[in-house]
């Protein structure tokens, strides 16, 4: 599904242009990649702390002093959203949070199961708050996007949900298992879509997915595509983290 279209190859190269060293689309329309998917480095040591936020909605990882702040909208259906986080911009958001140079915010959708039919946004937003209490968000959400079943194919069933959460060390048990098939957080779901419809700036739709806000300022239209370029991101990011309080655009 696709909310924006895709302007990002442009947009790109005008960022490469403008910014040395350092690009719009929404759910739905992907560029073909060929880039290998790196997983999440999220164990050891140095793994960043999750927490819910005081909203009750908005699913925080990393260190809360870090300088830099991404907000990200998303549906777990949404496979431009799997380009973000498999192959584009994801990996090096991971890698700054770790390093605690920036923390993720996430708002997790789920209009899709009404576009695209079915409940499987549904059940991995669910499942991903059972992780949450786990103390394996990142983890799980990592998991989930490297493996996403085709939107039009509500792949994202109870069965297909425990198997990948096989794959995270410690996270299976009677407590998680039970979240799952019971939909146990039901509400949180249907909390984080509303909040998900009311970032859309007046467009009851919501943003679009997947959208980022950067240090209370959501990515201009004409730089969206920046989110699926790696470098281009990570340049962004770096950017901002050594210009507190500045964009550079």
């Amino acid at each position: 599904m696709s909310v924006r279209h895709g302007r990002r190859r442009l947009a790109a190269v005008a960022l490469l242009l403008i910014l040395p060293g350092l690009l719009s689309s929404g759910c739905g329309e992907r560029t073909p990649r060929k880039q290998t998917p790196k997983k999440a480095a999220y164990d050891g040591p140095a793994k960043p702390p999750e927490k819910l936020d005081r909203d009750g909605t908005t699913i925080v990882v990393g260190d809360p002093k870090a300088p830099v702040t991404v907000h990200l909208y998303e549906d777990p259906r949404c496979p431009v959203c799997q380009e973000f986080e498999v192959t584009g911009g994801g990996p090096a958001l991971r890698a700054m949070t770790q390093r605690r140079e920036a923390k993720a915010e996430y708002t997790l959708a789920s209009f899709l199961d009404e576009k695209a039919g079915g409940g499987g946004s549904k059940r991995a937003v669910n499942a991903l708050r059972a992780a949450l209490e786990a103390g394996k968000f990142a983890e799980y959400h990592a998991v989930l996007y490297r493996h996403q079943p085709a939107e039009a194919v509500d792949g994202y069933t109870d069965a297909l949900l425990l198997k990948l959460a096989g794959k995270v060390a410690g996270l299976r048990g009677p407590a998680f298992d039970s979240a799952v098939k019971s939909m146990k957080y039901r509400e949180f779901v249907d909390r984080s879509e509303r909040a998900y419809e009311q970032a859309g700036e007046g467009d009851p739709r919501g943003p679009g997915t997947p959208t980022a806000v950067i240090n209370g300022v959501q990515m201009p239209e004409e730089y969206y595509g920046m989110l699926f370029e790696r470098k281009v991101f990570t340049r962004l990011l770096t950017l901002i983290r050594n210009q507190p309080g500045q964009w550079p655009f």
